[in-house]
């Protein structure tokens, strides 16, 4: 089967490493990133995330981008028709359907958290939190902005009306296209982030010890706080299994959507280089500005003491509650609340429009559907199901899809991706397509690493999160009895979703073979 002429292609391959790094560098990079180095070790936490940055994280992109650009080949820009390229199965477009999975849920929830990003840069440069003073007042705060309790928002109004302003922007840069949308925002998006977030590292490196009556409590201290390496914590099985959760996180891996990017490019375009270079401006973003904002901050501020328990809390407390606190106490903190909120935004859009490309993709490539009618397809669905996400967040809602789509399938997905890349479709003709036209060789090295160890790792881990989380998450055994009813609804929405996708799927390819009659 020769390429498809009328599929689109990138605009510039500057433009598809900004889009593919946009994809890769989200919230987590900021938020996730340096509450789990605080949480696991400090220091001691960054030895075996980049071991796993070698060894899952740089090899699942040269597989993704390698897998993407092979199906593209044959006019597949979804995972179902990738993977039925790769093995001459009818379970393997099923097993792709998966990939579709992932993303759609994950753009559903996702696109809410995105929406809080674009409130709070809102409520930082009017000054509408600067009233608040404790960490007790800010929560509240945030809880109702979000609807799970009344105080400072008297309904959830305020945050559904950034909600609908966050789903705008997305569907529309989705619908004007790869070139024309998706790039367009990463030129605009990426350099921009970039820029916000080097400016907050250097007020931050600038802060040295706002109040001289606490000498602990300074910037310094931050830093140590998290890098310095408590190395005991490395016998600890469960430090490692966070590591390497990041590295999913971080990269956006095991979704989907660095596939569906990649099958914009020509049949010779590099890929060896080009996914290197994005995984290098991820981790610059999470590793050296990520790792030097918020944490430091809170440090500065507020003391080792409480940053621990900040960091316990979790991402949302980190980047909602203790950031607006501390912008209410520095010169021109409006300001800096703006763009740290503005960065999260762009950092969250250019993320959730890759989620929604594999979907228009099948849609476009399986089903003939133009980008017009698919895009409004898929702006339906999300529309619907985030409802439920808005309305049910405080029962637990959004952790229950977040935990088996964003978490646990992650690593479901990149498993068996791999091994249909580099054991079904051959390790060799694998070899083979992630090297071609590329401007760098792969070292031979990681031929092995993608065939043996990567996999290996990936079964390890799925089987630990197995036996530890899945099972106990699914059985219930810590959810509170209030919230069982809407864990179920999300299972319910889940299965729906699942349900819709495998008969489209199916549909499609019926679609195929009544074609292939005519």
């Amino acid at each position: 089967m020769t390429e498809k002429k009328d599929r689109e292609q990138w605009g510039s391959r500057i433009g598809l490493i900004l889009a593919v790094a946009g994809n890769a560098v989200g919230l987590g990079n900021f938020l996730r990133f340096p509450v789990q180095a605080a949480q696991n070790g400090g220091g001691a936490f960054m030895i075996p995330y980049f071991i796993f940055f070698l060894i899952l994280g740089i090899p699942l992109m040269w597989i993704e981008w390698g897998i993407g650009r092979h199906g593209g080949k044959f006019g597949h820009g979804s995972a179902p028709g990738m993977f039925e390229r790769l093995w001459k199965n009818p379970a393997a477009k099923y097993l792709g359907t998966l990939g579709l999975f992932i993303s759609l849920v994950i753009m559903i929830y996702y696109t809410y958290i995105e929406s809080w990003t674009l409130g709070f840069s809102f409520f930082s440069i009017t000054k509408m939190y600067f009233g608040e003073n404790t960490f007790d007042s800010m929560r509240d705060f945030l809880y109702s902005y979000q609807g799970r309790s009344v105080g400072d928002f008297s309904s959830i109004l305020t945050s559904y009306v950034f909600l609908l302003i966050t789903f705008s922007i997305n569907f529309w840069v989705l619908y004007k296209g790869i070139s024309k949308g998706i790039e367009k925002l990463a030129k605009i998006a990426m350099p921009l982030l970039f820029i916000f977030a080097t400016i907050l590292a250097i007020r931050v490196l600038t802060l040295g010890t706002p109040d001289p009556s606490q000498p602990d409590n300074s910037v310094l201290n931050g830093f140590a706080f998290i890098w310095n390496p408590n190395f005991s914590l490395l016998s600890n099985p469960s430090v490692w299994l966070a590591a390497a959760g990041q590295i999913f996180f971080t990269l956006s891996v095991g979704m989907g959507t660095i596939h569906a990017y990649a099958s914009y490019l020509k049949p010779k375009d590099d890929i060896a280089l080009s996914a290197l270079t994005t995984s290098a401006t991820n981790e610059f973003a999470e590793v050296v500005l990520g790792g030097s904002i918020a944490i430091p901050a809170a440090v500065a501020f507020f003391g080792v003491a409480v940053t621990t328990q900040i960091a316990m809390g979790g991402a949302f407390d980190l980047g909602f509650v203790s950031m607006p606190l501390i912008f209410r106490q520095i010169p021109f903190g409006e300001f800096f609340g703006f763009i740290w909120f503005l960065l999260l935004f762009f950092a969250g859009i250019t993320s959730s429009v890759a989620m929604g490309q594999p979907v228009i993709a099948f849609l476009e490539d399986e089903l003939g559907m133009s980008r017009k009618k698919a895009v409004a397809l898929l702006a339906v669905v999300v529309f619907v199901a985030v409802q439920f996400v808005v309305f049910f967040l405080k029962y637990g809602f959004l952790d229950e899809m977040d935990y088996w789509a964003g978490t646990f399938g992650l690593v479901v997905f990149a498993f068996i991706e791999t091994v249909l890349f580099m054991w079904v479709f051959d390790s060799e003709k694998a070899w083979e397509e992630m090297n071609s036209g590329g401007d760098i060789k792969i070292p031979r090295i990681f031929y092995y690493i993608m065939k043996y160890v990567t996999p290996l790792v990936l079964i390890t881990v799925m089987g630990w999160w197995f036996v530890n989380d899945a099972i106990p998450t699914l059985l219930l055994t810590k959810a509170k009895p209030e919230n069982i009813p809407y864990i179920w609804g999300a299972r319910g929405l889940m299965v729906l979703i699942c349900i819709g996708l495998f008969f489209l799927v199916k549909t499609a390819w019926k679609r195929k073979e009544v074609e292939q009659i005519i």
